[in-house]
């Protein structure tokens, strides 16, 4: 007899797999070639979303700027779901739809790269973020699960998860940020080596 959480592990075992042999792999070497010549070309990388995905934003940003598997120099990151004084007080004074773009407008730069995380595809104020973003020159990526809607309007790549089920979603997206990492971490070594 099986333990009782055996199930579940099978169920996240499937969803992977399914992910692998997706799309969602070559979206995410594409995503690391945009955000790696950002750095390259002396460029940020901004990345928001809310609940989980904000926690995920200021995860990735930590591996960037601190290091994932090894010792090498900080990657230029900022999530945009840490300044709590100007999440709430802009939420509050103005509109919580316009939290991330009110931070795109005064942070991003043409050439910057903007990630804009949500497992529905619907957070407005992400989508809000990703329009901001496109129409003063950045470039804007998407994470999200089954269903990216209008995230495919504002990016200009969307790394789409093959599943509508929350906590699949956040799962192959915790895989994602980390499989961005290594892919960064190795190319910046690389150059380092000359």
């Amino acid at each position: 007899m099986s333990a009782p959480h055996a199930q579940l592990f099978r169920e996240v075992a499937a969803t992977m797999t399914v992910a692998a042999e997706s799309s969602l792999p070559a979206d995410i070497e594409r995503a690391v070639d945009v955000i790696d010549g950002a750095f390259v070309g002396g460029r940020k990388l901004l990345v928001f979303g809310n609940g989980g995905s904000s926690a995920d934003a200021q995860h990735l940003v930590a591996e960037l700027v601190g290091r994932f598997a090894a010792v090498r120099a900080p990657l230029p990151a900022i999530a945009l779901t840490t300044n709590q004084a100007l999440l709430t007080a802009w939420s509050n004074d103005d509109s919580f739809d316009d939290v991330f773009s009110r931070q795109i407008v005064a942070l991003g730069a043409t050439g910057d790269v903007a990630l804009g995380l949500s497992t529905s595809g619907a957070s407005r104020n992400v989508l809000n973020a990703l329009a901001a973003a496109r129409s003063r020159g950045l470039r804007t990526i998407g994470l999200t699960g089954g269903r990216p809607g209008a995230m495919t309007d504002h990016c200009d790549l969307v790394m789409t998860v093959p599943s509508v089920e929350t906590a699949r979603v956040q799962e192959v997206h915790l895989v994602t940020y980390h499989g961005i990492c290594a892919a960064l971490e190795q190319r910046l070594l690389a150059r380092s080596r000359g």
